[in-house]
């Protein structure tokens, strides 16, 4: 069938906006996916409503992947916007894909019908229309949905009437968003480390939401939807309620933006405002009362650069830290990104914001910066180290907070990218008390980063880790050789333990028969050995300098 010829049909009052009219079409597929060309097979009309569309970015890979896959044309839908946007037309033109412009009135699967009803030697039938009819009409109360307000709980019901899917939604950290599922982490675990998506796990089918769809690094911050059942032949059902589901995860976003805005505000005065009273109206406005105790979190999770990667292409550490962070904290925190890290800011209303006449007059430079941000930069603190959250306890503790952020970190630690590093400060109250506990939650993070990851709480940082967790790697590595090497050389070389017992003679304070009884060993031979490590280092263990100097390079190797 030609494009021509749907255009000759008046009741459709089609309208052709580029493109050849005398392009022929085998059959019509409707999709409102963002990338569909895994279900195409070429020479298709494909209709579209447009709900991919967030911004005139989105149209030219949504075209190139029509111009991929080798589609004959493209049919766009007036009901979202009430027009064909022209950055959809320029694609296409650029393309050379013709694009129709297609009535709200004028039912898709009308033209698919009509499309099928074609004599034989096209590629759609009867069936495949009503088929293309019913999958259309789902869509629509799909999508209708969640554009109504749906939440994620309610959409899940409506898949399973509307087709027979049940599952779950679960974050990176395990916990279960909406659904159900008796094994969350599992799943979690599953996700992160699969080679592609969507794949097979136990008695699920995984699908990506959200941002985790590509790289394993961009899954600590996303969404698994894990239908019940093998859904592996049936693939275009879990997209599309995938789709929905970042739907509604999108429209969340948006109001998370504002908040994060007002995290990055609040970081920043922190940081460089002298007045506390300013910081302690940050705080409230962040949702964290006067009085009220809170911990600040810092966290970083590093990507793994791959080949062909530009420099300074995708989210950095902190960035990725900032999401996963917000994610372990079951979305209770905000993350603001800055030049060197991001900053997250929660507590019971944290949505608060200064409005009405006092609005303007409260406004400072910084919040006008912050109103001039892009969308994607919201809450931009710069010179921020690190991704930190400021968390009201609420009644608990932080070793309570501490071990939950554990349990998320263990589940991300399936990651092969790398470990989420996390630094917690002790408990603060007041403003006066969050610069300090920005940093030390920073010292705390810079720890556990030289652990190569892990959660690391402030009572660990006052001892010398935190000294060697400021000294920079490749100089901890070499002193650590420098001193111990000529022992490790020797012990390599005879099979024997100098290493063991210059640790345990200094754990046991220098003490020679203390020593000698936790190794089951005779005094002398503890006296033996100490005297060999002296003599290959040049080093005398009566001196408290050199039994330092040993200690460290123990703890730095």
């Amino acid at each position: 069938m030609r494009i021509s010829e749907l255009l000759a049909v008046g009741r459709l009052r089609l309208g052709l906006l580029t493109g050849d009219p005398d392009t022929e079409f085998r059959g019509v597929h409707i999709t409102d996916l963002p990338d569909p060309g895994r279900y195409l097979s070429g020479g298709e009309l494909v209709l579209t409503g447009l709900m991919w569309r967030h911004g005139p970015a989105d149209s030219a890979p949504f075209v190139a992947a029509l111009a991929r896959a080798g589609v004959a044309a493209l049919g766009a839908g007036l009901a979202r916007l009430g027009h064909v946007p022209g950055d959809l037309v320029a694609a296409c033109a650029e393309a050379g894909l013709p694009l129709l412009e297609v009535p709200t009135e004028v039912s898709f699967g009308a033209l698919a019908e009509l499309a099928a009803s074609r004599p034989a030697g096209e590629l759609r039938d009867a069936r495949d229309a009503r088929d293309a009819r019913d999958a259309l009409g789902r869509h629509r109360r799909l999508v209708a949905a969640v554009a109504e307000g749906a939440g994620l709980t309610e959409l899940f019901a409506l898949t399973a009437a509307e087709l027979g899917v049940t599952g779950a939604v679960v974050s990176a950290c395990g916990q279960v968003v909406a659904g159900h599922a008796d094994d969350p982490v599992g799943l979690a675990r599953a996700y992160l480390t699969a080679p592609a998506l969507p794949c097979r796990s136990g008695a699920h089918t995984l699908f990506a939401v959200g941002p985790g769809g590509t790289g394993h690094g961009r899954r600590a911050a996303g969404w698994v939807l894990a239908c019940d059942g093998d859904l592996m032949e049936r693939t275009d059902l879990g997209h599309e309620l995938a789709a929905c589901v970042t739907l509604e995860r999108n429209r969340t976003e948006e109001g998370r933006r504002v908040e994060r805005r007002l995290a990055g505000q609040l970081v920043a005065a922190a940081l460089t405002e002298p007045d506390p009273a300013v910081v302690a109206a940050r705080l409230r406005t962040c949702g964290i009362g006067d009085g009220e105790p809170y911990a600040v979190v810092s966290a970083t999770l590093p990507r793994r650069t791959r080949h062909g990667d530009a420099p300074g292409s995708g989210p950095g550490p902190a960035t990725l830290g900032g999401l996963a962070l917000e994610e372990l904290l079951g979305r209770e925190v905000v993350a603001a990104v800055g030049t060197d890290g991001a900053a997250a800011v929660t507590g019971p209303d944290r949505a608060a914001t200064v409005t009405g006449p006092d609005r303007a007059a409260a406004a400072t430079p910084l919040e006008r910066a912050a109103a001039a941000t892009p969308p994607d930069r919201a809450g931009a603190v710069a010179g921020l180290d690190g991704a930190v959250a400021v968390v009201p306890l609420a009644g608990a503790s932080v070793g309570e907070l501490a071990e939950r952020l554990r349990r998320g970190a263990e589940v991300l630690a399936a990651l092969p990218d790398g470990r989420l590093r996390v630094g917690l400060s002790g408990e603060l109250t007041g403003a006066a008390a969050l610069r300090g506990g920005i940093e030390e939650a920073g010292h705390a993070r810079r720890l556990a980063e030289a652990r190569s990851g892990g959660v690391v709480t402030s009572d660990e940082i006052y001892t010398h880790a935190l000294l060697l967790a400021t000294v920079p790697g490749d100089v901890r590595r070499s002193f650590a050789h420098r001193l111990l090497g000529p022992i490790v050389a020797y012990d390599r070389r005879h099979q024997s333990e100098l290493v063991r017992t210059l640790a345990t003679f200094l754990d046991c304070a220098g003490s020679w028969n203390a020593c000698g009884e936790r190794l089951h060993v005779h005094v002398n031979t503890v006296r033996y050995r100490i005297g060999r490590v002296e003599e290959l280092t040049g080093r005398d263990l009566s001196s408290m300098a050199d039994r330092v100097d040993f200690f460290l390079a123990l703890c730095a190797g």
